[in-house]
């Protein structure tokens, strides 16, 4: 009785949600205040899915895509966790980088494509780099807040008993920052989702950015929705799988706020 109470509200209330967008997704079309050209059905969208679904087109935008943001993902977490540790074993090095990183933080991704162009080219190397700036500074940020947060008690009962200052970071500083380190990937795997757009549309010819981009200079409206609602899908599918492993890791000692 408790389990299905549970699971009544854990997804009641999001389904009334969808429900009441899709009812007004179809009120709108059937009063026909948008032309057919500019928001297709809710029908037609999904029959365009249904034939893309069975070609197989979109399984393989999807792999690509998700290939895309899976290295550019890891590119930036391994710098963000260097250069994170140098913050935490190293604090004089610190400021020999921080200026740096805190700069390019408030630079667009979008605004580097055209120099991105000059220097990699139209390859692979300039989605990778699109995508690891979207995702490298939320994940710096709190791997540095995660190091740099230990209480200065445990620090100082690794001293009396002799620790280094690698053993200190490995034992004590590595473990208490998890909670922030898986967080912070969290969010930079939704920012590389973000970015995958940006990514694909710069002289692409495979993935779902470019699938949008194709879909709109061919005035299908409904493709560029169904290429929307899977990226959607699929970026809330690997959250979904990621906010699993933080629970199971973690085993509820963390609370962030969302779920």
């Amino acid at each position: 009785m408790k389990q299905a109470a549970f699971w009544k509200k854990k997804f009641f209330p999001p389904l009334i949600g969808i429900a009441a967008l899709l009812i007004l997704w179809y009120l709108i079309c059937r009063m026909e205040i948008f032309s057919a050209y500019v928001l297709p059905s809710p029908a037609k969208v999904l029959e365009s899915f249904r034939k893309m679904w069975i070609s197989g087109e979109l399984f393989e935008d999807v792999g690509i895509s998700v290939a895309r943001v899976l290295k550019g993902f890891a590119i930036a977490f391994v710098l963000a966790f260097i250069l994170g540790m140098l913050r935490a074993v190293f604090p004089a090095a610190g400021p020999y980088f921080e200026y740096l990183v805190q700069f390019f933080r408030n630079v667009p991704p979008l605004s580097l494509i055209p120099l991105l162009i000059l220097w990699c080219g139209i390859g692979e190397t300039t989605k990778t780099a699109i995508i690891f700036l979207a995702s490298f500074f939320p994940m710096y940020l709190n791997i540095v807040k995660g190091f740099t947060g230990c209480d200065r008690k445990l620090l100082e009962v690794g001293e009396m008993f002799g620790y280094s200052r690698g053993e200190s970071f490995f034992r004590i500083i590595l473990p208490y920052a998890s909670a922030d380190i898986l967080v912070g990937m969290r969010i930079g795997l939704g920012y590389s989702w973000r970015a995958i757009i940006a990514a694909e549309m710069v002289a692409a010819s495979t993935g779902l950015g470019h699938m949008i981009l194709f879909a709109q200079q061919m005035s299908r409206t409904d493709k560029v929705i169904v290429g929307i609602l899977v990226i959607g899908l699929v970026g809330l599918a690997t959250d979904r799988i990621f906010a699993f492993l933080i629970g199971k890791l973690l085993k509820g000692n963390y609370e962030n706020g969302w779920d």
